[in-house]
């Protein structure tokens, strides 16, 4: 059968039983992590269940890729703390909104693709310095408010929270070690849960923060004033939400391919985090994006399909609807505790086994991205230095790689070969390997082996055949490819070089 609507693919077999189960294991996982993530940021909790509810269900059915689970994500969330604490929470609903109108931006020119340019290295210190951020939120738990002032808990609260604090971390830990057919983060909330309810042990709940009974997520125009001055306070925050949600979001989406053995659309899965983000924006919700955690989750669940995360979706609304009494009773320690797992497990420990096999500039580049995020709590900054610095170094380590092989042939001709690129890094090099002065009447410039990738290397080209026609001699250029001669011709206005007929690519002969 035909696509409809381009949303379901209804020739694929689908296993109901695995997908409804994933579903429901998924938004198990993913309401603690909601909540967490919510109260983390300063907002309030019933904000973070309407993100996952409206990400988890438009990214499931416009989504580029099935099997991909969305929600509020951790990623997305620390960039609004910022904006959270300086103008509030409408602001944070406006900026979210602006980050959906750029991913569908994103999507609708095709720019997805462009997330192949981040290195590994920059991913690596990405995604460390966002486990160590959402690490150090948790030491907020272990605080209170007396008079006014942020103080450290002591005495018995202090050891209640951290003993159930330990709890939760030991049965995420144990429990996967007897069973993996339920998620340990569910087990370890419900076993808190219990204790603290049936032993009446009197600690910090999710009501102490703010209340998450709800209903359906209003609609709600965001209340702030429609300036300029508003735009220039937003549009930045918005900026960053679109490309780390991105970012994160199509690596996730490159990974399920990997799995899955399959390919998905990058491009539209864009558009559908833009359009869940907008919607987020409009309906009381914090935004977010693909969450790596929940992807592997329903993904080991044996799911393949959409219908997962449309269930995951609506377990999640339900659970708004009518279980926010039970979800409000939860004891803060041990969403604490998931959220320190989360931390752990998002961290690169890999990264620190490969510190003596990377290269120094590969540790320098994961390093600085790591202390960025980290300091200035701006992962799209963060990754933009990084790229922008493994680019440099790219760059440099290619300018070294140019070389020249010499000879003079019978006919007293000199034949310069070329080895490496001709571009803005290794022009200076190319220069240095030319004799003018000494070299006979003719000289050949062979680029079989090399090509020239820029205007640098076009007006290095220009200038040597300046030098050479001072000096009375003539130089030619051989075995150019393609590109290269594209780019000469269309620069044939500003420059003058000599292009040698050769038979094997059906060059032009020597322009004059």
């Amino acid at each position: 059968m035909q696509k409809i609507f381009n949303l379901f693919d209804f020739s694929q077999k689908v296993d109901y039983k695995n997908e409804v189960l994933a579903g429901l294991t998924v938004a198990m996982t993913m309401i603690p992590e909601s909540l967490s993530f919510a109260i983390l940021a300063g907002f309030p909790p019933l904000v973070g269940l309407y993100a996952a509810f409206i990400m988890g269900i438009i990214t499931a059915v416009l989504g580029g890729r099935p099997g991909m689970v969305s929600g509020g994500a951790g990623a997305t969330v620390v960039v609004l703390i910022a904006l959270m604490n300086s103008h509030g929470l409408e602001y944070v609903f406006a900026a979210v909104a602006m980050a959906g109108i750029i991913q569908i931006a994103v999507g609708v020119f095709k720019l997805g693709k462009f997330i192949r340019l981040v290195p590994q290295p920059v991913m690596f210190g990405f995604v460390n310095g966002l486990a160590v951020i959402i690490f150090t939120a948790q030491l907020e738990q272990f605080k209170e408010i007396i008079n006014g002032q942020v103080q450290w808990l002591t005495g018995d609260a202090l050891l209640i929270m951290m003993v159930l604090v330990a709890l939760t971390i030991g049965i995420i830990l144990i429990l996967p070690k007897i069973t993996k057919t339920v998620p340990p983060s569910l087990v370890a909330i419900l076993v808190v849960f219990a204790i603290v309810y049936f032993f009446g042990i009197e600690t910090r709940q999710v009501k102490d923060i703010a209340s998450v009974s709800g209903s359906l997520p209003p609609f709600h125009i965001p209340q702030v004033p429609f300036t300029w001055e508003m735009l220039q306070v937003i549009f930045p925050y918005g900026l960053i939400m679109a490309a780390v949600g991105l970012t994160e979001g199509l690596l996730t989406l490159n990974l399920v391919d990997e799995i899955t053995g399959t390919r998905g659309r990058s491009n539209k899965e864009c558009v559908a985090q833009g359009t869940a983000n907008i919607a987020n924006g409009f309906f009381y919700g914090m935004g977010g994006c693909p969450m790596l955690a929940q992807t592997l989750v329903n993904l080991s669940s044996g799911s393949r399909a959409r219908l997962s995360g449309i269930i995951a979706a609506f377990t999640i609304l339900a659970i708004i609807l009518v279980g926010a009494p039970v979800i409000e009773l939860l004891p803060m320690a041990a969403l604490t505790g998931v959220m320190i797992m989360v931390a752990v497990g998002t961290f690169e420990w890999t990264s620190f086994r490969t510190f003596r096999r990377m290269p120094k500039s590969d540790v320098l580049v994961m390093v600085l991205v790591t202390l960025v995020t980290i300091l200035l709590h701006n992962l799209a900054l963060a990754v933009l230095i990084g790229v922008i610095i493994s680019a440099l170094v790219f760059a440099w380590d290619n300018a070294k790689r140019i070389r020249a092989r010499k000879r003079i042939d019978e006919e007293g001709i000199k034949h310069y070969e070329i080895y490496g690129p001709l571009f803005f890094g290794s022009v200076q090099a190319f220069n240095d390997k030319f004799d003018v002065l000494n070299d006979p009447e003719e000289v050949i410039i062979d680029f079989s082996e090399s090509r020239v990738v820029d205007m640098s290397g076009i007006e290095a080209l220009n200038k040597l055949t300046e030098r050479y026609h001072k000096e009375g001699k003539k130089l030619h250029l051989r075995y150019l490819s393609e590109d290269c001669r594209r780019l000469l011709s269309n620069a044939d206005a500003i420059i003058e070089v000599n292009i040698l007929e050769d038979p094997t690519y059906k060059l032009a002969v020597d322009k004059t």
